[in-house]
């Protein structure tokens, strides 16, 4: 009997542990992300990936450098697609390594299934979101890379 409640207690607190995970994580709307990647789950304290450690060289429209920091959900995936709640944050720096902006990618369950459900922003450095959602030229460029979750910077193995 003892086994039976210590094995349903576990299960109870997987489920919980799961939902409250899920219901930590913002809606497709920037001031919500804002607030998640800079306090709730502060986008420095994440991981670079393997292949693209600290600054590196960028391109416009994402600056001459840049620093690229994913969350465990986008860290941890192993193959296209990302896992929704999947998160990647481009810091945009100058020639000088002055922080510009940042641009974030955000896979939202049902927000774009034309193009990988991604929700897209870029942030001043203050947090203000222009452009953000579906825009057009995020869409046109990162569609080139369809086939690896319309991410650059890293190829799945």
């Amino acid at each position: 009997m003892t086994k039976k409640i210590a094995g349903f207690m576990v299960l109870c607190m997987t489920f919980f542990m799961a939902t409250s995970a899920m219901a930590e994580m913002p809606g497709s709307n920037p001031k919500e992300l804002w607030e998640h990647i800079t306090k709730t789950s502060p986008y420095t304290q994440w991981k670079f990936w393997d292949d693209h450690q600290g600054m590196q060289e960028g391109n416009e429209p994402h600056g001459s450098l840049n620093k690229v920091y994913v969350n465990d959900k986008t860290y941890n995936s192993t193959s296209a697609p990302f896992e929704y709640g999947a998160i990647v944050v481009k810091e945009n720096y100058n020639k000088k390594k002055k922080l510009m902006a940042l641009t974030v990618m955000y896979k939202v369950k049902d927000f774009n299934p034309k193009a990988g459900d991604w929700f897209y922003v870029r942030y001043t450095t203050r947090g203000k979101a222009k452009p953000y959602g579906k825009p057009k030229g995020c869409i046109s460029c990162h569609s080139a890379n369809a086939d690896n979750d319309y991410i650059f910077l890293h190829e799945f193995e």
